[in-house]
């Protein structure tokens, strides 16, 4: 995982631009990864810690509407997640996460284990969902791997 936070580092570094997070259901473990890297400061913008609802409407502008329709645990609010980062910081690359790291609040259509990831860079929203394993820690710690990893892919892409 440290070489890829390197490849991340060099990356955002070349093209100029930094990082920002909105975390749900990692409570903050991507920007802490991320700044236990000496020198993250030249590369890493900010971080949102969206853990309710209404921390994701009043920090980074997701819709009553689309939490309702939807769930927070979902791509298009992951999606809205990563875009309402952009508008406080349009220059720089997102990623969001938000799903049910267990051990309860996992449903038949949402079980614990589910998550969604979304990365946005230059207007293009790009996302995924993932049904990990394990405890409430190795779902957490997973999902922090995977949003590195998508905005590696996405970087990569561009």
């Amino acid at each position: 995982m440290k070489l890829e936070l390197k490849k991340l580092s060099v990356l955002l570094l070349a093209k100029h631009i930094k990082l920002v997070t909105v975390e749900s259901c990692t409570g903050g473990w991507i920007g802490k990864f991320i700044t236990d890297a000496a020198g993250s400061s030249k590369w890493y913008e900010a971080g949102f810690i969206t853990y309710s609802n209404q921390a994701k409407q009043r920090l980074v502008d997701v819709s009553e509407q689309l939490l309702e329709e939807y769930g927070a645990v979902s791509i298009q609010v992951a999606e809205a997640m990563a875009q309402g980062a952009l508008s406080y910081f349009p220059s720089a690359i997102s990623v969001s996460v938000t799903g049910v790291a267990g051990p309860g609040g996992g449903s038949e259509e949402k079980p614990v284990g589910m998550v969604c990831i979304a990365c946005c860079y230059q207007g293009i929203s790009t996302s995924k969902r993932f049904d990990f394993s394990g405890d409430r820690d190795q779902v957490r710690r997973q999902t922090v791997e995977r949003a590195i990893q998508l905005v590696l892919e996405v970087l990569d892409g561009s």
